[in-house]
């Protein structure tokens, strides 16, 4: 049961970076038309596949990661400034690229996540009513 919720988790995870950080926290879609909301669509999943997959790479560079230890955010900036820096390279050179780019995992490592722990408590009920403060009984 705790593996199934990991892999929510990740899910859930997933869902996040591509509406805040792929989209930048915009609450709708631009395209108006049912079927370039769909192309949208498309074209963010290609996107957000594309990053983790490069995440994949680094991560087989970093000796003892998963990709899920790698920032997506630097990540997607890394990958969005190749795509920049490929449109003017020459075709020989963007092998030698690709390859930069996979060796970069060093610069988007998270710090190790420590571990959760909520120990089950029986919470108090809280009162229906104020309670009034106690007077203090003072001795004669």
């Amino acid at each position: 049961m705790g593996d199934l919720y990991s892999h929510r988790w990740e899910i859930e995870l997933g869902y996040r970076e591509i509406k805040q950080t792929m989209q930048l926290s915009r609450l709708t879609l631009r395209s108006k038309k049912p079927e370039l909301v769909e192309q949208e669509l498309w074209g963010v999943l290609l996107a957000y596949n594309l990053v983790r997959y490069q995440m994949i790479k680094m991560a087989e560079h970093l000796k003892g990661y998963w990709p899920n230890q790698l920032s997506f955010s630097e990540s997607c900036g890394m990958v969005m400034r190749m795509l920049m820096t490929l449109q003017g390279a020459s075709p020989g050179r963007i092998p030698e690229l690709m390859r930069d780019l996979a060796s970069m995992g060093q610069l988007v490592k998270l710090p190790t996540r420590r571990e959760r722990a909520f120990p089950r408590v029986v919470k108090e009920r809280p009162w229906k009513y104020p309670t009034a403060p106690k007077k203090s009984q003072s001795v004669a």
